[in-house]
């Protein structure tokens, strides 16, 4: 078996991972990279037998329409749907790839490949690790993963029953020069989220992504413990309405602490495309919170929101200070709002005496000793940075390492 990590050695994002047979070619992700100076690939010189998506993040999934119609494009059921959910309300294309799905940790076959999807913990939910073999060789792929969030279970269950006789392990390393001190897990940021809407006497804006489903129910039990209502938008309920279809529990727009605010464009778009969102404008109304309302009493509410948001946020500020809750990377602030709009606006209310900033975040990846644990319960024969901006790192850190370089192919014999 030949490996080549096409992009993905030496920067975070943008992953893409070839394995090849005699008999056949698989794609490990296809990311949209995350830097401005990432290498460029032509996807269309890859010609895979399949691709495989580990999670429904841009920099895994991202340049997947890029390949001709007839690839197969594997990844869970989920991932599918919450990718289709942002092409929906973004008004883009929806893609055309031929999907496929996987069941969690039930093996399939593609040409002389055999693949077991591992469920994983991460920010992202429907994120998967992925055991390879062929030709005598077994190379499992950690996907972005971490041991802190609500479904830190996963985690534990893989490193107490590893897979055995690892040849290579294509392992993340994210937070290779990070830490979540200040926010170690998910009950961290949701008891920092409960402190404040305890003592708020203006509404309270929490920043996070609308796919980060631990966040949201981190909101909502932090929502009911504090006697509040969360406020989602139309894009976030339609991501609940995703995700309640399979067995995780999570909030909906039927639950008794949450309430939906109808955007007019997102609204529309809802509207104009009753084909494919059914009803689901109808049951949203049975649960719609107005303007009128929130500014009726606006320390009721937690408002799920955006950094797009701003100009929400600003006509809060007339019954005083509002609470701000920044609960994704910090990175983002200091960028532009060509990057990300709003980011900008946001980063400057860090110094808004009418805005009670607060950051509370944990990291969807893993900390160093969470990686510690995975390769101690692996014990692969050869260990391959990945998703890591340091990757010479690694050789302080664990025994057997081969750093490779972007495009460098590793025959395995």
């Amino acid at each position: 078996m030949h490996l080549k990590i096409h992009r993905g050695t030496q920067e975070i994002g943008g992953t893409v991972i070839e394995l090849t047979t005699d008999k056949a070619k698989i794609i490990l992700d296809i990311g949209q990279p995350l830097s401005r100076n990432s290498v460029h690939i032509d996807v269309t010189s890859l010609k895979p037998d399949a691709v495989l998506v580990s999670h429904p993040h841009q920099d895994h999934f991202g340049l997947i329409d890029q390949f001709d119609s007839s690839v197969p494009v594997y990844m869970g059921a989920l991932s599918k749907n919450l990718i289709f959910a942002t092409h929906n309300f973004l008004d883009r294309r929806l893609p055309k790839n031929n999907f496929r799905h996987f069941e969690k940790w039930q093996p399939f076959k593609i040409g002389d490949f055999f693949i077991t999807p591992y469920l994983m913990d991460h920010s992202a939910v429907d994120s998967y690790a992925f055991l390879v073999e062929a030709e005598g060789k077994r190379i499992f792929y950690s996907g972005d993963f971490r041991a802190s969030g609500n479904k830190a279970f996963l985690f534990d269950k893989l490193v107490s029953d590893p897979p055995a006789d690892i040849s290579v392990l294509l392992m993340e390393g994210t937070m290779m020069r990070r830490n979540s001190d200040r926010f170690p897990d998910e009950a961290s940021v949701r008891r920092k989220i409960e402190e404040i809407l305890q003592k708020q006497r203006n509404i309270t804006f929490l920043i996070a992504s609308s796919q980060n489903i631990d966040r949201l129910v981190s909101a909502l039990h932090a929502c009911e413990r504090a006697g509040k209502i969360m406020v989602i938008d139309f894009y976030t309920a339609w991501v609940l309405e995703q995700v309640s279809q399979v067995p995780y529990k999570v909030p909906t727009i039927d639950s008794e602490h949450v309430e939906v605010y109808a955007d007019y464009s997102m609204n529309e778009r809802i509207k104009n495309d009753s084909e494919f969102f059914g009803d689901f404008q109808k049951r949203l109304y049975r649960h719609r919170v107005t303007k009128e309302e929130m500014e009726a009493d606006p320390s009721r509410y937690l408002y799920y929101s955006k950094m797009s948001r701003f100009r929400i946020m600003e006509l809060y500020k007339k019954f005083g200070p509002i609470n701000l809750i920044y609960s994704q990377w910090l990175g983002y602030l200091n960028r532009k709002n060509d990057d990300y709009f709003g980011a900008e606006e946001i980063a400057a209310y860090q110094n808004d005496p009418q805005v009670n900033f607060t950051y509370a975040h944990t990291s969807g990846h893993a900390t160093v000793d969470t990686l510690h644990k995975m390769v101690e319960a692996l014990q692969p024969a050869l260990l391959v940075p990945i998703h890591t901006e340091y990757p010479d790192d690694y050789a302080k850190h664990f025994d057997r390492v081969m750093t490779l370089k972007d495009g460098e192919p590793l025959k395995l014999s």
